[in-house]
């Protein structure tokens, strides 16, 4: 208990510092109570100097940084959730870089024998010097010799102790949450403890190698077809939870324009197969890299993509990959009912609202977009748009698809770069035609019939039980005791127990020191 109050201090002195809550207080004016308590700890020290003539995104970006990993982490997922915190901002927390100084060689080297042992290790050798360090790992290249042969490797390494010192600092911030949410009534709608208990679950995964090296495997059989794409080989016997080791990659930057034009690469060419990968790992596998900036995508001698940093991946269901493919496609051919029908078919609009009305909303986005030049339209910025829209239907947004979003405008940012001519639409039909014909093709219709008929056969011999279910269940919601509206996040609930608990325990602590004061004194 005295261990999470020091370290909500150490947080809080951090905030109140680092120029955190002067920027906070520039978007969102915070309680008086809340800037007093800020104040008072930042008595004594002296806070960071930060460019007054920055905008608020960027100083709080210059703040999160300065403030060390979880905050840089902190800062990242919420770029990805501008449905909390704001576009504006979260497109200013996008540019929050991640880089920090490198941990020691000599260190490396202790984690990499200790993760895979004596006789692996033997097989290793030439570890370099860092080449890259960010805020949860580093990495570095070396050889290894593998039946028989030499080959060139990376081994990316966690930061020594850091999913301690992570989850300590997410301990505070969750308690910080909470008294928060629990003293300050307006506070209620940022779900601040939400936040904070989703990006331990995503950072704790993030913080486990050996997740990231089976998203680079799976992506590795979706594309190994794909000519033109490569994800490099996992090197399994030398991945652990701390360490994971794969080829290196033998490239250029794709953002090295005048390299490549070196190489003798056709950049028009690149431009136009990077969208068609990426669109064919969205609505063909339903699993995309999720972070295919420049800075994660490599081209080789013979112009192929080379993928790395497999830490954030997205993953649509069929459901979705249909809509998005089909949605796309109705806005090239300009159908906005049809686009309409697609979104009440997979009933993400409730049903009693107007199917006109919600065309005649998404033609309120297609028709300026399709006024431009067509080489000129983002698909991406398309999709931003039309969750604008969706929003005023009460459609719930899915994190899935706001990542598909926010990638999709980066490769077709990648893309323009590359070739600025890059016509997106003419590029991405092909893909969407191809595979929404084969979703309507006999076979597929076949399969999913196939598929349908085999579970209702596994499902018949609880059907008796199945009926006096659904006959106790309606009987509960006629008494009003059952409301289906209400979704639960079991892990959620008991964050939320073990915070109430923890404040019970203070207030008992508490009682109790006044006690033994008295019969003291």
């Amino acid at each position: 208990m005295i261990k999470r109050f020091f370290k909500l201090f150490q947080i809080a002195r951090k905030l109140s510092i680092s120029g955190a809550v002067d920027t906070i207080n520039e978007v969102h004016t915070l309680p008086t109570s809340l800037n007093l308590f800020f104040n008072l700890l930042s008595i004594g020290s002296q806070p960071t100097t930060i460019d007054k003539n920055n905008s608020p995104g960027e100083k709080l970006c210059i703040a999160l940084q300065g403030m060390g990993t979880t905050f840089i982490k902190l800062g990242q997922f919420l770029a990805t959730r501008p449905d909390i915190i704001g576009e504006e901002l979260a497109k200013n927390l996008e540019k929050l870089q991640d880089k920090v100084p490198a941990f020691d060689l000599h260190d490396a080297k202790k984690i990499i024998k200790k993760e895979i042992g004596e006789n692996f290790y033997r097989n290793i050798s030439e570890i370099s010097e860092p080449i890259a360090a960010a805020s949860i790992a580093q990495v570095h290249l070396a050889k290894i010799r593998v039946n028989g042969q030499e080959k060139q490797i990376a081994i990316k390494i966690l930061r020594p102790d850091i999913e301690k010192l992570f989850n300590e600092e997410l301990d505070a911030l969750m308690l910080f949450a909470y008294v928060v949410e629990s003293s300050f009534s307006k506070a209620k709608r940022l779900k601040l403890i939400e936040v904070v208990h989703l990006l331990r679950e995503i950072t704790n995964i993030e913080m486990d190698l050996r997740f990231e090296a089976a998203a680079a495997n799976e992506l590795y059989e979706n594309t190994k077809n794909d000519l033109g794409f490569n994800v490099p080989k996992i090197y399994w016997n030398y991945t652990t939870k701390k360490i994971l080791t794969l080829d290196k990659v033998e490239g250029v930057s794709i953002r090295e324009h005048q390299k490549l034009k070196n190489m003798g690469v056709d950049l028009k060419k690149l431009a136009e197969n990077l969208i068609q990968y990426f669109l064919k790992q969205a609505v063909r596998d339903g699993f995309f890299h999720g972070d295919m900036h420049q800075g994660n995508l490599f081209v080789d001698k013979n112009g192929n993509v080379i993928p790395v940093d497999f830490g954030i991946m997205g993953r649509l269901d069929k459901n979705n990959r249909k809509f998005l493919a089909e949605i796309l496609y109705g806005f090239i051919q300009r159908d906005y009912l049809k686009v309409a029908e697609v979104h009440f078919q997979a009933g993400l609009v409730p049903q009693d609202a107007s199917k006109e009305e919600f065309a005649q909303a998404l033609r309120s986005v297609g028709e300026p977009i399709f006024g431009q030049s067509i080489k000129d339209i983002s698909g991406g910025n398309l999709l931003a748009q039309l969750f604008e829209i969706t929003e005023k239907f009460n459609m719930a947004t899915q994190p899935s698809l706001l990542l598909l979003q926010k990638t999709m405008v980066v490769v077709e940012g990648v893309a323009r770069k590359l070739y600025p001519e890059t016509n997106i639409w003419e590029v991405s039909r092909p893909v969407l035609e191809d595979w929404l014909k084969n979703m309507k093709s006999p076979k597929s219709t076949f399969d999913t019939a196939i598929t349908t008929s085999s579970e209702i056969l596994k499902r018949i011999p609880d059907l008796p039980e199945l009926m006096d279910r659904a006959d106790y269940a309606l009987k509960l919601m006629a008494e009003g005791k059952l409301n289906l509206a209400i979704g639960t996040n079991k892990n959620l609930e008991i964050e939320q127990m073990k915070l109430k608990n923890f404040r019970n325990n203070i207030v008992i602590s508490f009682f109790g020191i006044i006690i033994v004061f008295l019969l003291v004194f």
